[in-house]
């Protein structure tokens, strides 16, 4: 089973204008004006946290708030066994949450503290192992994640302009749906193109 619908939520139209933009003509979007308070049943939500799995501000509050506090202790009695108290910015990890209506937490960190990530790929590197990291749990044989919901990442506390984390977030998107079938040094200068630069202009590194 694999993801079939990806829904990406904020409530400020210029977002939601942004990732029209930057996912437009990609499978499967649903864009949605609105709140992480307010979303429908889904299968996992995706955070736009930190390192420590301290989820006390901005959208991880918020999530905090409606699947409660022993979410957030799980998550991070994982990263303590896992990650030795600090998960790398790149990795991902799903979290049953207990709650019929979203049963799952996609824990993907773009930061290791709250701080800017404006001119990185950071966005772009969460994007991408939280959609590996649901691809995985996909193929574990447990109950599917078919509906995933992304907030936008690195737009608050990272300082990352709307434009641009819907771009690193189409990025990954994009090569989920199309892998490449050989790796060599072409494929590399293809894909860092892809991630680093917006048309001709060179934006993170």
């Amino acid at each position: 089973m694999s993801l079939r619908e990806l829904w990406l939520v904020h409530p400020d139209e210029a977002m939601c204008e942004a990732f029209r933009a930057r996912f437009e003509g990609l499978p499967g979007v649903r864009i949605i004006a609105g709140r992480f308070e307010d979303l429908g049943p889904h299968d996992a939500f995706v955070t736009a946290g930190n390192a420590f799995g301290i989820m006390t501000a901005g959208i991880d509050a918020a999530v905090v708030r409606r699947l409660g506090e022993g979410l957030m202790l799980r998550v991070q009695q994982r990263i303590l066994d896992e990650y030795h108290g600090e998960q790398p910015v790149g990795t991902a990890f799903v979290e049953p949450t207990g709650s019929p209506e979203i049963p799952f937490l996609v824990h993907a960190p773009t930061m290791r503290v709250p701080g800017s990530i404006e001119g990185t790929d950071k966005v772009y590197c969460a994007s991408w192992a939280a959609l590996l990291a649901i691809q995985a749990h996909n193929r574990s044989g447990g109950p599917p994640i078919e509906v995933a919901a992304f907030p936008a990442l690195g737009t608050g506390f990272g300082g990352v302009s709307f434009s641009e984390a819907a771009r690193q977030m189409a990025a990954a998107y994009r090569h989920l749906l199309d892998p490449p079938h050989r790796l060599d040094w072409e494929f590399v200068a293809d894909r860092q193109r892809s991630i680093c630069y917006d048309g001709r202009r060179q934006v993170a590194r």
